[in-house]
């Protein structure tokens, strides 16, 4: 699993990025196409499993961004949640049986029992 943390700066109408911890760079004209060119770079060197991002401007011009390859995939319904390994989803017979569902029967409640009605 990798961990990419990239500081943004807007200068002259041109984005460019930095890795807080590394040597990737990268420039764009818009902060959309140099995730992308983010995404990529990241995936150029850790293409272990899934990609999940995140963007967040720390002012009008200056963002993070943070790149994340690999690590768990989970897979939810009704209450049963299997974590996938890092290469990816999880083959459906790997998955975590499914939680029995119990039929609860929930009885309805009327104005009649409080002795009080909506337009008393």
């Amino acid at each position: 699993m990798g961990v990419f943390t990239f500081v943004l700066r807007n200068s002259g109408g041109e984005w460019t990025a930095k890795q807080h911890s590394g040597d990737i760079e990268a420039s764009a004209d818009s902060t959309f196409d140099l995730q992308r060119k983010l995404v990529q770079a990241a995936l150029a060197v850790d293409s272990s499993g899934g990609v999940q991002s995140s963007f967040s401007y720390v002012s009008p011009s200056s963002a993070v961004f943070q790149v994340i390859v690999g690590g768990a995939v989970f897979v939810g319904g009704g209450g049963a949640v299997a974590a996938a390994p890092a290469g990816g989803a999880a083959p459906a017979g790997d998955a975590a049986p499914a939680a029995e569902k119990k039929e609860e029967k929930v009885e309805e409640e009327s104005d009649d029992d409080m002795g009080l009605g909506l337009f008393d």
